[in-house]
């Protein structure tokens, strides 16, 4: 199940952020409970994954920079559907009420960087300490739901 995630959920989004084994934080205090209370509650949107009551994965956009701040899954539930189903409840909620095109970084060579790349993110460049930038429009978006509908 997919629902908005709370403040009260962060306590477990930091559990998993910081099990995860692509993207790690070097320094797990530079994403602080505030960090996360501020792009759920004030900056932007979350959503977690649920099953059979635990958290496995969540996803948070931040509005201010029209970026995926977040997404992440347990690595226990990794390559089950619940990354897919986060990212693609996220960007039908945003593209259903934003034009902007949004654009998120990622380490190359990873998972991550194969995932971004399937679900029809372009890439656009470099961005911070060596990470790839992608884009997604709204345009590209409806695209790519058309073309998994046809898939279905």
């Amino acid at each position: 199940m997919i629902r908005e995630a709370t403040n009260a959920d962060i306590p477990q989004i930091q559990i998993i952020r910081n099990l995860v084994k692509e993207n790690v934080l070097s320094d797990p205090s530079v994403v602080s409970d505030a960090n996360n209370a501020h792009y759920i509650s004030d900056a932007g949107k979350g959503w977690v994954y649920e099953s059979e009551n635990e958290i496995i994965g969540f996803a948070i956009i931040d509005l201010s920079d029209r970026n995926i701040w977040a997404l992440f899954i347990h690595p226990d539930h990794d390559r089950k559907g619940a990354g897919r189903a986060l990212h693609d409840v996220m960007l039908n909620w945003y593209f259903g009420s934003y034009a902007d095109k949004l654009w998120l970084g990622t380490t190359p060579n990873t998972r991550a960087e194969s995932f971004y790349r399937r679900a029809g993110w372009k890439e656009t460049g470099m961005h911070g300490k060596g990470e790839i930038k992608f884009e997604m429009t709204k345009e590209d978006w409806t695209e790519n739901l058309k073309k998994d509908n046809k898939m279905a």
